[in-house]
């Protein structure tokens, strides 16, 4: 048996390895890190709650080895983790830049005054979330976000179309509704046929509406056959009135 065949394979392997290692070490960073640094960071975003120096101090850590082994799942977990970052996607232009797009969250409402919901209805934590201002507040049981942000997207549009505007929905641990709406109003709707008791106030609002030159103060609709209103007054007037009046 000829001994040169053992000979060549070896001297394939050898070739091999040869030509394997500096492929390994450029891709696991070895040598990239002073030959082919990342030198540009090209950012796609809106700025409006996530700015550009919490998004480039996030990436910062994560390119260190260079433009070929830097990992890009490495990159988006880190943008994944900043609070305002609903989706953040990166990719590598050669020869030196490695570009982001960071798509915020949109915020919809507050939740409880502690936490926001956005757009798509879920949930999120930020600093100083009870500061972010023009949004509806909104409080619940755990676990009903749902319902309540259905509740408040129904009767919202319900009251719109009279000509009131609701800045807040709760829904109480036994089921009890309550809206809060423009002018420091508050509606008091019950737990028992909510969908009923508000359309029957809807029904009377514009008569009622046409008496007042101010909208109500208070409503409460927990009464079987009609509801309660109390309406701003003059301090002699209330005091002689009660300023409320059933319907």
């Amino acid at each position: 048996m000829s001994t040169r065949a053992p000979v060549r394979l070896i001297g394939w392997a050898v070739a091999l390895v040869l030509v394997a290692l500096p492929l390994v070490g450029l891709m696991q960073g070895w040598f990239a890190s002073s030959s082919w640094p990342i030198r540009k960071l090209t950012v796609h975003a809106e700025y409006d709650h996530v700015s550009a120096e919490a998004i480039r101090a996030a990436v910062l850590p994560t390119i260190g080895k260079g433009f070929f082994a830097t990992r890009l799942e490495r990159v988006q977990d880190a943008l994944d983790a900043l609070p305002w970052v609903a989706t953040a996607q990166a990719r590598k232009r050669w020869p030196d830049t490695l570009v982001i797009t960071v798509h915020e969250r949109q915020p919809f409402a507050h939740w409880d005054k502690t936490q926001l919901v956005d757009r798509r209805g879920k949930l999120f934590s930020v600093p100083n979330a009870d500061q972010v201002g023009g949004l509806p507040y909104l409080s619940g049981p755990h676990g009903r976000l749902n319902e309540v942000l259905q509740f408040y997207s129904r009767v919202g549009r319900q009251l719109q179309a009279v000509g009131l505007h609701v800045t807040g929905a709760h829904l109480d641990s036994r089921g009890g509704w309550r809206l809060d709406l423009a002018d420091d109003a508050h509606l008091v709707i019950g737990r028992t046929d909510p969908a009923q008791r508000l359309t029957r106030f809807i029904s009377a609002w514009p008569e009622l509406a046409g008496t007042h030159q101010q909208t109500f103060t208070y409503a409460d609709l927990r009464y079987t056959n009609g509801f309660a209103v109390r309406w701003p007054q003059p301090s002699s007037a209330a005091s002689a009135t009660g300023g409320a009046s059933r319907t």
